[in-house]
């Protein structure tokens, strides 16, 4: 669930504002509470560990940092993903890493998933184009639910997750349903099964 909070807010001045404890984004200037469900949670946190058992198995040089922002430069917008991996190296080139962990070039994200909830929208629209603009060149979207609109997950719905990998400057979109095993196109070692997935969220 989410909950808008109405007062307009730069990114800087919502950097100083975002208390310790909960969790907010800005969208636009607009302060939005993300309040997620217990089932939200079991999902984010059977991904986040596959993911990183991957990375220690492989020993990349990757992690999934727990209170990063990501900001498409240029707006007074400031997502907080369910599930954000990003380069150790490539941080040297982040100009607000550093002092607030705030993401802002696509090269440095590996790995970027939202689990959707009630605001599926922002999953399959907003966040999809701004994370497609900054050029992050792999994004989930976890509809454990079904709850998106029949243009993005098809007649009948039906839990899906979509991969969207990024080919030619645009997002290749790739659906996984029950029964499916999962392919990553940055991941190819990565075994995951779509049900895994859902069953997680009952």
């Amino acid at each position: 669930m989410v909950q808008a909070v109405s007062q307009f807010m730069s990114f800087q001045e919502f950097l100083a504002w975002k208390p310790e404890t909960g969790r907010y984004e800005l969208h636009d200037g607009v302060i939005v509470e993300m309040q997620p469900t217990g089932p939200h949670e079991q999902v984010v946190g059977l991904l986040n560990r596959k993911l990183n058992a991957l990375l220690d198995q492989e020993d990349l040089n990757y992690f999934i940092p727990n209170t990063a922002l990501v900001q498409p430069l240029g707006f007074e917008t400031g997502y907080k993903p369910d599930v954000l991996m990003v380069d150790r190296a490539a941080l040297a080139h982040e100009p607000l890493w550093e002092r607030k962990s705030v993401v802002t070039l696509g090269r440095s994200v590996k790995l970027v998933v939202e689990v959707t909830s009630t605001n599926w929208p922002d999953d399959y629209a907003r966040k999809f184009e701004d994370y497609e603009a900054m050029g992050i060149a792999e994004y989930w979207i976890v509809d454990y639910r079904g709850l998106g609109g029949r243009r993005y997950i098809g007649t009948p719905k039906q839990p899906t997750i979509t991969v969207c990998q990024l080919v030619e400057g645009g997002y290749r979109t790739q659906l996984f349903r029950r029964g499916e095993q999962v392919v990553s196109p940055g991941f190819p070692n990565l075994r995951l099964m779509a049900d895994q997935i859902f069953v997680a969220g009952d």
